[in-house]
C-alpha cells in the first residue's frame, strides 16, 4: 500500500494504473471507487483507502455504479508475491473458499484458520470469508448482466450458501436489489453461454500472446490465430470452452461452461492465462534502466508472460517439450488417446473436440514414462501442482522426476506458476535477442526481478508491429 497521502494525490490525477492495487471509499457517500473514478475529487479528511474491495465493504461501503471497482483488473503484487497471502489469493479466485470452506483453504496452505485470518487481514484489510463474499457478488453481479437464468440459479452458481445470503451480499455491495442490478431483459442466451469483458491495464501486445499460443497449439485441444484464441478447460465441477478475442480496450471473453458454479474459476484462469493482472508500465520502467535493452522494450510494448490454464498440463506438455514438432505430435497422441471428448452440445468449435487428458487416465496409460510417472504422483498427492504450491518447493519435487530437466521446470514456474523473473539463456530466440544486443546471460541479472519480462522482449521479431 502506498502511504495516504500518496494514495490521494494518485486520486487527483486519476492514474488508473493503479486500479486493483487500492480502493478509494468516501464516508459522507458511503461508497468505494476505484482510482481512475471520473466523478467529483472528494475532499481529503473524507476519503479511506483500503487494499481490497473487501476491506472496504467490511468497513460498510458499497461499490460505485459508476466506475464499478469490482470489475477492475487484479494488483500486480500477485504477480511478485508466492507468499501465503499471494497463494491464498489464488486460491480464493479459482472459488476453492466456495467449495472447501476457509477450513479447506487453511489445510491447502498448511495454517490454522487463525493464523490464515491474521495474515490476509494484515495484508489485505479482510479475512479469506470477506474476500470470497465479495467474489461472489462479482460473479453474482456477471451472471444477472449476461445471462437470463433464474435469480435463485444464479445465487447457488455464483457460491452463496442461501437466497438471503445473496440478496443481502448484492443490497450490500451494489446498493440494490438482483432485480435492479439485471436491469432491462436481454436477448434469450443459450444456457452456458457467457460474454466478459477482462480488464487489463495498458498498453497489452495480445497479437504477441496469441502467436506465442498459436505455435504451441495441440490440435484438438486448442486453435489460435494472431487474433483469437481458443481452448476447453478442465474446471473444479466440469468441462468448459473459451474464446478470447482483442476488443479495443478489454479483451473479449466468450464462456461456455458445463456448470456455472466454474465462472470464477474460469475467469482467473484465462486472466492467468494472458498476464492481464500485470502493470506493464512498472516493469518497463525497470526494464528500461538498461540502456542497451531500453530500445527493444521500446519497439515492443506491453509484452506479457504467456500463462497456462492448468498447472498439470502444462508439467506434461514441458515433460514432452511442447517447443518441438515432435513433442506437439506426443502430445496430439495423449490427448486423442486419453483426452474427454467434449459434448456437442452445448460446446461447438469444430477445431477443438477434446479436454486435456485427466491425471488419473495418464497415470494408468501406457504412455511416456515420465508422464505416467508425473500423473502417479500428482494422483497419489506425492506432489501438488495447485495454486496454493509454492514455487521452490515445487521446483525441487519437480527435479527429482524422470524426464524434467531444469529448462523444463523453468519453464513451469513461468507459465504455470506466474513467475515473473525466470530466464532461459539457452533458447534459440532469447540467445539470439542477446546476441543481437551484445549482451551475454550474465547481464540478466539486472533486470531482476522481471526476468521473465525481459526475454518476451529479447525473443520478439526486429518487424514486430504490436
Amino acid at each position: 500500500m502506498l502511504t495516504d497521502e500518496d494514495a490521494y494525490a494518485v486520486l487527483r490525477s486519476r492514474d488508473g494504473r493503479f486500479d486493483g492495487r487500492f480502493f478509494v471509499a468516501v464516508v459522507t457517500t458511503g461508497i468505494f471507487c476505484r482510482p481512475s473514478c471520473p466523478a467529483a475529487l472528494p475532499k481529503r479528511e473524507n476519503v479511506r483507502f483500503y487494499p481490497s474491495s473487501a476491506a472496504a465493504l467490511e468497513a460498510g461501503f458499497r461499490a460505485c455504479k459508476r466506475c464499478r471497482p469490482d470489475t477492475a483488473p487484479g494488483s500486480p503484487e500477485w504477480n511478485v508475491r508466492a507468499d501465503v497471502a499471494g497463494r491464498a489469493m489464488r486460491l480464493i479466485a479459482d472459488g476453492l473458499v466456495d467449495r472447501e470452506g476457509v477450513a479447506g483453504l487453511a489445510s491447502r496452505l498448511g495454517y490454522s484458520e487463525r493464523q490464515l485470518h491474521r495474515q490476509l487481514t494484515a495484508d489485505l484489510g479482510a479475512g479469506p470469508q470477506a474476500l470470497a463474499r465479495a467474489q461472489r457478488a462479482a460473479t453474482a453481479r456477471t451472471l444477472l448482466e449476461t445471462t437470463d437464468l433464474p435469480a435463485s440459479e444464479i445465487a447457488f452458481a455464483a457460491g452463496f450458501s442461501s437466497i438471503r445470503q445473496f440478496n443481502d451480499t448484492v443490497r450490500k455491495v451494489y446498493g440494490t436489489t438482483p432485480t435492479a442490478l439485471r436491469g432491462a431483459p436481454s436477448a434469450r442466451r443459450p444456457p452456458g453461454a457467457l460474454r466478459l469483458r477482462l480488464t487489463y491495464r495498458p498498453p497489452l501486445d495480445l497479437p504477441a500472446l496469441f502467436s506465442y499460443l498459436a505455435a504451441r497449439a495441440i490440435p484438438g485441444l486448442e486453435e489460435a490465430t494472431a487474433h483469437c484464441y481458443r481452448r476447453s478447460l478442465t474446471l473444479p465441477h466440469g468441462l468448459g470452452l473459451v474464446t478470447l478475442r482483442p476488443a479495443g480496450t478489454y479483451v473479449s471473453c466468450e464462456l461456455h461452461l458445463a456448470d456455472l458454479r466454474d465462472l470464477a474459476a474460469a475467469v482467473r484462469r484465462c486472466r492467468h492465462l494472458l498476464d492481464l493482472d500485470a502493470d506493464p508500465r512498472d516493469i518497463a520502467d525497470h526494464l528500461t534502466r538498461d540502456p542497451l535493452l531500453a530500445a527493444v522494450v521500446a519497439r515492443t510494448p506491453g509484452r506479457r508472460v504467456p500463462g497456462h490454464v492448468d498447472a498439470a498440463e502444462m508439467a506434461i506438455r514441458a515433460i514432452l517439450n511442447e517447443e518441438t514438432p515432435a513433442g506437439r505430435s506426443l502430445l496430439v497422441h495423449l490427448v486423442r488417446t486419453y483426452g474427454t471428448l467434449l459434448p456437442h452440445p452445448p460446446f461447438h468449435a469444430a477445431g477443438v473436440t477434446h479436454a486435456f487428458p485427466r491425471m488419473e487416465a495418464l497415470a494408468s496409460s501406457d504412455g511416456p514414462a515420465p508422464v505416467t510417472a508425473l500423473a502417479r504422483a500428482l494422483t497419489a498427492g506425492t506432489l501438488h501442482l495447485g495454486p496454493e504450491a509454492d514455487r521452490d518447493q515445487v521446483e525441487r519435487e519437480l527435479l527429482t522426476l524422470p524426464g524434467l530437466d531444469a529448462e523444463a521446470v523453468a519453464r513451469i514456474r513461468m507459465r504455470a506458476f506466474g513467475d515473473p523473473d525466470v530466464f532461459l539463456p539457452s533458447d534459440p530466440a532469447v540467445r539470439e535477442g542477446l546476441h543481437r544486443l551484445g549482451l551475454t546471460a550474465g547481464d540478466a541479472r539486472r533486470w531482476r526481478p522481471w526476468r521473465s519480462y525481459a526475454m518476451q522482449h529479447l525473443s520478439a521479431p526486429l518487424t514486430h508491429t504490436p
